[in-house]
């Protein structure tokens, strides 16, 4: 069951599926109530949810008794013997945060969309805090900036957490992704000049750049290219660049193009240099991308600053996951202190009707999407692409690191100091291009693939 769930509804589940998108099939119906919510009724439910969870972990039996005595006489039993008013009261406001001054960094893309949203839109402020968030050029730069805590967080792609913590580009400082910032929303875009490519296959000898080295792009192009029999190491070049300097090197025909955010790649259309071969969901939906990441040293010594970020993470997910607010979304982050894009190429990749460059206008209102839950699932996942292409040498103890970078909930974490019970599930199996991935079994499906490093 979801934290936005509803925790006295027949149709909430406590187990959850294999969409990569959602905890069940209704979950994405429960994220988009959640957001029309008002906060004491999301915190309320939030409570609410981790009790219940916690007398019936088993759907069948809370079903049987909501279904005998009824929701509503299920949520008056409930107050009768737990104080969710206090509770929920707790939940909301917590101690004191430590430190109210805040400076949180991202890079200016779309993924980073809820930490981006929170300031203009008021989530920070609800919580107590006066946050700046600072336009950062490139990832390296956001790493040591965090690192030497110039930045008290920070918006990173999803494995920076996992090479931080293991030394991997820099010394090993142990890290946490506390929260997924999106899913989905990055686009396999080309030069104009390459619409004869369709297929994978006669990409061989091109020129793609990829945001960062510990990156899904860089996974997720990898990946595809292998499955198509390319090798990226031998078979075409792959160069780092900065997702603001993408759009400018594929005009000037130094790549040949790119998997980025949905905004850079829209940015091309719109510039009439490029267009967009596919989604990165057409071969995973629902993988993650970007994170918001801090050091432990921080969640530990400013656990009330901490728990108060991620409060308002959670408002502005919850809030981003709901269709009638995606515009609004996109006037907010659209000024030149966040993405300074024209709205109307935020609009199409928060709402979904875009332009792909080859004269279509495309529909998928999920094209990015925002589901916090940081499942340590997605942790192996990386961690066995940083094996197979030999980012990683030696052995790798997969579930622990997965279990110390990837929290398994931003609510669960403000539930435990609660005393309530967080969500119990912390991993799950999903297809990326259709082939299974079975978490327990990492080190077996690195060796599965027979283009690798490793």
């Amino acid at each position: 069951m979801s934290m936005f769930s509803n925790p006295f509804s027949l149709k909430s589940k406590l187990g959850r599926c294999l969409c990569g998108r959602h905890a069940t099939p209704e979950e994405h119906a429960a994220s988009e109530r959640a957001a029309g919510l008002g906060d004491e009724a999301r915190y309320r439910e939030v409570v609410a949810s981790g009790l219940m969870r916690a007398l019936f972990p088993n759907d069948m039996k809370r079903r049987a008794f909501l279904k005998a005595v009824g929701a509503s006489t299920a949520a008056a039993a409930l107050a009768t013997f737990f104080p969710l008013d206090a509770a929920t009261e707790a939940f909301a406001q917590t101690g004191k945060p430590e430190k109210t001054d805040l400076k949180v960094g991202f890079i200016p893309i779309t993924c980073a969309t809820p930490i981006i949203m929170a300031h203009p839109m008021g989530f920070y402020a609800k919580q107590g805090l006066n946050v700046e968030v600072v336009k950062t050029a490139g990832w390296a730069v956001i790493r040591d900036k965090t690192i030497n805590k110039e930045y008290d967080a920070a918006h990173m792609l999803a494995p920076m957490p996992l090479a931080i913590s293991q030394g991997l580009g820099s010394n090993p400082i142990p890290f946490v992704a506390a929260a997924i910032e999106n899913i989905n929303g990055q686009s396999f875009t080309l030069g104009i000049k390459h619409k004869d490519k369709m297929d994978v296959k006669s990409w061989k000898g091109l020129k793609f750049a990829i945001p960062y080295d510990f990156s899904m792009h860089n996974y997720l192009l990898r990946y595809l290219l292998a499955e198509n029999g390319l090798d990226p190491d031998t078979d075409v070049q792959l160069r780092v660049v900065p997702p603001p300097e993408m759009v400018a090197n594929l005009r000037a025909e130094n790549i040949d193009g790119f998997l980025a955010p949905d905004n850079v790649a829209q940015r091309a259309v719109f510039d009439g240099v490029g267009f967009i071969h596919s989604l990165s969901k057409t071969m995973w939906d629902g993988h993650p991308c970007c994170a918001f990441a801090a050091s432990r040293e921080f969640i530990t010594t400013m656990p009330n600053t901490y728990a108060a970020m991620l409060r308002a993470l959670v408002d502005a997910s919850a809030y981003a996951s709901k269709d009638e607010n995606r515009k609004a979304i996109a006037e907010a982050i659209a000024p030149p202190a966040y993405l300074n894009a024209p709205v109307t190429v935020l609009e199409q990749v928060l709402v979904g009707t875009f332009a792909d460059g080859l004269g279509n206008i495309r529909k998928d209102p999920r094209r990015i999407d925002f589901d916090p839950f940081p499942w340590e699932s997605f942790a192996v996942w990386m961690l066995t692409q940083m094996k197979r292409w030999g980012q990683i040498k030696g052995e790798v103890d997969y579930a622990s690191v997965a279990n110390q970078v990837f929290l398994a909930t931003d609510a669960a974490k403000v539930m435990k100091e609660m005393g309530l019970t967080p969500p119990a599930a912390t991993s799950k199996s999903f297809s990326v291009m259709g082939k299974v991935f079975d978490p327990q079994k990492p080190a077996e499906y690195v060796s599965s693939f027979a283009i690798r490093r490793s």
